[in-house]
């Protein structure tokens, strides 16, 4: 079992930056990919951002693709969105997600672990 916590977010201008962090607990959080999704008011849960965990942190929707950083730090067992030039269209409640050794990372229905989700607003 892994329980996922998210933290950052909050209220952030149109341009400025902020960082969200997940922190996992339980072990072999290496073997695990790690996926950030975002749901905006009426509308579907989306992929923002993954690391698999064969592979890199290189995954991104294209809404946010040279504005969006992902990274994990497996030592703190920890991964995080560095959130810059941010829109308005980008307020949302963010989710951090996880799957053991998981290669599809962009579809939710493949991620068993999900945080409780943290709210970013980006105001204009």
């Amino acid at each position: 079992q892994v329980q996922l916590v998210e933290s950052g977010g909050g209220l952030v201008q149109a341009g400025g930056s902020t960082r969200l962090s997940c922190a996992a607990s339980g072990r072999a959080f290496s073997s695990y990919t790690m996926g950030w999704f975002r749901q905006a008011p009426g509308k579907e849960r989306e992929f923002v951002a993954a690391c698999r965990w064969s592979g890199g942190c290189t995954y991104y929707a294209d809404s946010v693709k040279g504005r969006f950083t992902i990274s994990r730090d497996n030592a703190k067992n920890t991964v995080y969105l560095q959130m810059n030039s941010l829109k308005p269209e980008d307020t949302a409640v963010y989710y951090c997600a996880a799957d053991y050794r998981q290669l599809y990372y962009s579809e939710e229905g493949f991620y068993d672990y999900w945080g409780q989700g943290t709210q970013v607003t980006v105001s204009s």
